[in-house]
């Protein structure tokens, strides 16, 4: 056949192609590398063949994730749970909105000093994150172990002042949440986001001394401005997360480390 007859059909498949790469949306996320920015390198696939370029820059703070997308240099992040959205909204003034959750991972206390709880001291040193949401978060934990009492119960918000019983008069340390992994020698215990206690090489279920059940209340999200949270491309990422093959994935990799939530 001569070679003119293969002109047309070559290049309206070219063009299509073209058109096709054209149209892709690109959608620019921040995320704590493990498990946010593995999940999304997991569906990052399944979006590319429904027209969204997933760009998937990764941090290791929880401040700028969501100063970013405030300023407009990025279009949504996956790294946090709505009690640190909302603090994080009250003290910078910012309006940043959930558009789905997607895992929980449980809070857990770890220890390079002992092995049970029950080998803690009159006076031990526990180490907490500094930010308002997971500090009181694993205050809350202490007290569901019978280690401190709060004045308020139910504050999410609560920090060391607010401890109203210390029977064991432990000394607590706050610090940033990504340095507790590295303070664990230093420490009696520490009250370790699972996502920091993954990239140290910890495992939760094996390593915590205790641990959040699955009915945490801190479902990590993925978060977005007021503007953009009915884009098409940031819902089709939503939806893109909380499919069963996530879940199944979740379950697989993560053996309980991290659970769906939805």
């Amino acid at each position: 056949m001569p070679l003119k007859k293969f002109a047309a059909p070559v290049a309206f498949a070219l063009a299509a192609l073209f058109a096709t790469s054209a149209q892709a949306e690109k959608l620019s996320i921040a995320a704590t590398p493990v498990p946010h920015a593995e999940l999304l390198e997991f569906v990052k696939p399944a979006l590319a063949k429904d027209g969204v370029e997933l760009d998937i820059k990764v941090f290791t703070d929880y401040v700028q994730p969501n100063v970013q997308v405030a300023d407009g240099q990025l279009d949504a992040n996956f790294f946090q749970h709505k009690p640190y959205l909302d603090s994080f909204n009250k003290e910078r003034e910012t309006s940043l909105v959930s558009v789905g959750l997607v895992h929980v991972e449980p809070f857990g206390a770890y220890s390079s000093k002992i092995k049970s709880i029950d080998e803690l001291k009159d006076g031990a040193q526990v180490a907490l994150p500094n930010d308002p949401s997971n500090g009181a978060r694993a205050l809350l934990l202490l007290q569901h172990q019978g280690l401190i009492k709060l004045k308020d119960p139910s504050n999410i918000l609560a920090t060391a002042r607010d401890v109203a019983e210390n029977p064991k008069n432990l000394r607590f340390r706050e610090l940033e949440a990504a340095t507790l992994p590295r303070v664990l020698p230093d420490v009696d215990i520490a009250l370790i986001n699972t996502n920091y206690a993954l990239e140290a090489g910890l495992n939760p279920v094996a390593d915590a001394l205790f641990i959040e059940g699955e009915d945490s209340p801190y479902a990590n999200l993925v978060a977005t401005t007021e503007a953009k949270k009915d884009d098409a491309a940031i819902q089709k990422l939503v939806k893109a997360l909380q499919t069963d093959e996530v879940r199944n994935f979740i379950k697989k990799n993560y053996k309980g480390s991290i659970v769906p939530a939805f």
